[in-house]
């Protein structure tokens, strides 16, 4: 089995992918432990302040031992060279907002999993063709599940992932999974500051045992 493929396999599983990050491996660590704890064998670490790529660093040299069998990706990849850093760092896979070929090219060369980030059929049908095994629809609250629907009229291919605006209640979570989604993207609405400012991971972890019970179920189906 090759990477993209051994990380696609994790993400279905649970159906689900959480992204996170603060400039403390420390609180990422406890973090990555809830989703571990709950059954979930990905994770991205987003590359949203100047310390992400050093966190990463840290996370990376721990998980053999403390997370057997994740796999940890990093996230809000705009350029090829920050792709390159993170695939240096050891990164599964590497996640975008946006639809860069350049940054696929360089994770295609690498054998990790590109997931860019996509809003039209036009820029899911480049992906595609640009080497994407699976897609992320962001910001995907700005348009609700009934659009994964359109989309798969004409694109039945597509697997797609949803960030943003997806929340960790069973109503939504049932929505999107309903509607199609092959994944959803877990952040801020689980991950709150004040959940983490107060260190709430009794909490997180909880719900996510909830949200994995939800979403696997649909899994198998």
């Amino acid at each position: 089995m090759n990477k993209t493929e051994e990380v696609l396999q994790k993400i279905a599983q649970t159906r689900l992918l959480p992204l996170f990050n603060v400039a403390d491996a420390d609180v990422c660590a406890s973090v990555i432990d809830c989703c571990y704890e709950a059954g979930i064998r990905v994770f991205e670490l987003t590359n949203r302040n100047d310390s992400a790529l050093a966190v990463f660093e840290r996370l990376q040299a721990m998980a053999g031992e403390r997370w057997p069998g994740l796999s940890l990706g990093a996230g809000t990849i705009l350029d090829p060279r920050t792709a390159g850093r993170y695939i240096q760092a050891g990164a599964d896979f590497i996640i975008a907002p946006d639809m860069n070929p350049a940054v696929g090219e360089i994770c295609l060369e690498a054998g990790i999993p590109w997931i860019p980030g996509c809003f039209s059929p036009t820029e899911i049908s480049m992906a595609y063709r640009h080497g994407a095994g699976l897609v992320k629809l962001f910001p995907a609250g700005t348009v609700g599940p009934s659009y994964i629907r359109h989309i798969h009229g004409p694109m039945p291919f597509a697997r797609i992932i949803v960030t943003g605006g997806v929340q960790s209640d069973e109503s939504s979570l049932r929505s999107w999974l309903d509607a199609g989604a092959f994944a959803l993207g877990i952040g801020s609405s689980l991950f709150t500051e004040a959940r983490i400012r107060n260190k709430e991971f009794g909490q997180i972890r909880e719900e996510l045992m909830r949200m994995v019970a939800c979403t696997a179920s649909r899994a198998k189906e």
